[in-house]
């Protein structure tokens, strides 16, 4: 697909959803005005991001105290059929990231609740899921539709049915979904951010998400390395974070 047909596609997407009118003006003002919000110290934060890295395992032994990852031999049945269903699903969205740091930050903080923002496949979900369902807990999950590939449908395509009962999925941009999830839960044991990558699209919500964020309650953010907010808000909040480095990107958590 051209990016012209892609743009195309998404604006009469855009048209057809009256719901979705508020978003469709911040990205227009994103890709604009502030087109080059999204790299917004990108450079500093690698750097630092690259003297603190860490691997996945060693940050899970040092925020978890669990020194042997079992979650791949544990679920090896479920994600056997994950994997399958992914390679299955007609439309290409983000893989999997990484699912232990989620899964094991569910399992420390015994979680009842947790809010992702950034679902595509559902593979953040089915780890933070897999542990909810022995607690009767419940996830919440923001994520836009994707909207220039008619893949609304497929949001979540790898999370199991018997798994949905514990799954509110919220299809909006966060500055809907948040307030709609957090009237519905006002508290998290867990946040897992992964969905706009602007500077300012992450500023707000990490300060939204923090606030209802319990606290020993984990954060988790994607990608920190696309620019300096996370590197900021942990900074402006005195916050010392753990940073992973995996697939080639970084990822951000901390213990509030």
């Amino acid at each position: 697909m051209s990016e012209i047909v892609r743009v195309f596609k998404t604006f009469v997407a855009y048209v057809k959803r009256p719901d979705l009118y508020p978003e469709l003006g911040r990205k227009i003002i994103k890709n604009t005005v502030n087109r080059n919000n999204a790299f917004k110290g990108k450079e500093k934060t690698n750097l630092w991001a690259a003297e603190r890295a860490v691997t996945q395992q060693k940050a899970v032994s040092e925020l978890f105290n669990v020194h042997k990852l079992e979650f791949e031999t544990d679920f090896n049945e479920i994600l056997t059929i994950a994997k399958k269903r992914e390679t299955e699903c007609p439309i290409k969205m983000g893989g999997a990231g990484a699912l232990e740091l989620i899964y094991y930050a569910c399992e420390f903080t015994k979680a009842q609740n947790v809010v992702e923002t950034g679902v595509a496949y559902g593979w953040s979900s089915l780890a933070a899921l897999l542990s909810l369902k022995k607690r009767n807990g419940a996830l919440f999950s923001s994520d836009m539709p994707y909207l220039a590939q008619d893949g609304d449908q497929y949001v979540g395509y790898i999370v199991p049915e018997n798994f949905k009962n514990s799954w509110k999925l919220f299809r909006f941009a966060d500055k809907e979904s948040l307030p709609k999830i957090f009237a519905d839960c006002a508290e998290f044991h867990v946040v897992h951010y992964d969905s706009d990558k602007s500077y300012n699209g992450r500023m707000w919500a990490y300060e939204e998400l923090y606030a209802h964020l319990k606290k020993g309650g984990i954060f988790i953010s994607d990608d920190i390395g696309d620019n300096s907010a996370f590197q900021d808000f942990c900074e402006n909040n005195s916050i010392e974070a753990t940073i992973i480095e995996h697939e080639k990107k970084y990822i951000g958590a901390f213990i509030k």
